[in-house]
């Protein structure tokens, strides 16, 4: 999907540096990711979340604040205040992580177009951040400015962003929000402690849910707890937003599978089937990827399984025969050709094994037609005939 580099005029006049993650196909919503201000727009969480949600039709804009990453301004001219300031554009979905979620936690009540708020390891209490300044505020206080290290980097922190922050009452601005809210948050945060989720979730009204990112550090730096919290927003976002399915392409009555590699060290890739359903496709850790997700010849089996047991339950519906459950297990593995009787000119062939389990006070002769019904279901005709796979190169 593509991903487009520019700049725009921020709430001071500063040149704000953005990127756009846009689907390839119809546009069905918008959303804006703030990020913590320890880091910038092209955090690995950030773009897994943003890369998510394009697959799905959302175009995600997440952008540097004033003075952070490529973003022109200084940061320690900036206030709590002036960064929400920067995030009251007009999407339908915003994303805050850290004090970024604190920050679209106060700019969501002026968002008109808003239905969807998503807090990642959010402060309650903005406040809370001057604590990782150390000895540096009497120096802020008295100088006007300080050097601050934070997650590994420098920062020149300003008097009016300390006391912004301090005195920052994110409760009632939570109570008055009026739109979707999900919390994630890990137990583990060293940086933002899980009790904040715990005020957050308490301060605000229904629709409001909560999420537990487990093992997960403050910047969700691990890919596995970065994808797991994309396909939970991915997931949640679907009841708040309207993404109407556009009509499948013609010669494509089921639409497009959309095949995305993940992980360009191992083998991980993330496959949408329209904006409504997702899963993701590995290899095992021993033939060199993560084993987080079903290998292809499992998505063929899966598939083969699938269509036995619909194909089946179709016709004892029609028949109105007493099936109450179905169970197929499918394995895969290549036999040589002649173990199957079969002539391809290959030594050796893929051989599917089928088992079946039917449930029900079904007699001898039904089980027998439902044998005979599983080797008509169309995947298991696919399988065995000779299909053709027409490849285009795009550029």
């Amino acid at each position: 999907m593509p991903t487009e580099k520019f700049t725009f005029e921020g709430h001071d006049g500063s040149e704000l540096a953005g990127r756009l993650d846009l689907p390839d196909g119809a546009l069905r919503g918008t959303a804006l990711f703030a990020h913590c201000f320890t880091c910038g727009k092209d955090i690995p969480a950030a773009r897994r979340i943003s890369r998510r949600l394009a697959a799905m039709g959302i175009a995600v804009l997440r952008f540097d604040f004033t003075g952070l990453g490529h973003s022109g301004g200084e940061f320690e001219n900036t206030t709590f205040a002036t960064n929400v300031e920067d995030l009251v554009l007009a999407p339908g979905l915003i994303i805050g992580h850290s004090l970024g979620g604190a920050a679209v936690l106060a700019a969501a009540g002026r968002i008109d177009s808003l239905k969807a708020v998503v807090a990642i390891a959010a402060p309650f209490d903005p406040g809370h951040v001057t604590h990782n300044f150390k000895g540096a505020l009497e120096k802020i206080s008295a100088e006007g400015a300080a050097e601050v290290k934070l997650a590994g980097r420098m920062l020149r922190i300003g008097k009016g962003f300390v006391e912004d922050v301090k005195a920052e009452r994110l409760a009632p601005k939570i109570a008055a929000l009026g739109r979707a809210l999900l919390i994630l948050h890990a137990p583990r945060d060293a940086v933002v402690g899980i009790e904040n989720a715990a005020e957050i979730f308490k301060a605000a009204k229904h629709p409001k849910s909560f999420v537990t990112l487990d093992d997960a550090d403050h910047l969700i730096s691990s890919a596995e707890d970065a994808e797991y919290a994309a396909g939970v927003i991915a997931a949640w976002v679907r009841r708040y937003l309207d993404l109407r399915h556009p009509a499948p392409p013609p010669g494509a009555p089921e639409g497009v599978i959309r095949v995305r590699e993940s992980d360009p060290e191992g083998f991980l890739q993330d496959i949408a089937a329209g904006p409504r359903h997702h899963l993701l496709a590995d290899e095992p850790e021993a033939y060199g990827g993560t084993n987080r997700g079903l290998t292809p010849y499992q998505l063929v089996s899966a598939g083969l399984g699938a269509c036995t047991s619909m194909t089946i339950r179709m016709y004892a519906r029609r028949k109105g025969w007493p099936l109450s459950g179905v169970q197929v297990d499918v394995t895969h593995d290549k036999v040589h050709a002649q173990d199957c009787s079969v002539n391809t000119g290959e030594e050796k062939v893929d051989s599917f094994t089928r088992r079946i389990r039917l449930e029900g006070d079904l007699d001898v002769e039904q089980r027998a037609r439902l044998r005979e019904i599983a080797d008509r279901c169309p995947v298991h005709r696919t399988l065995e005939s000779v299909a053709c796979i027409h490849t285009e190169m795009v550029e």
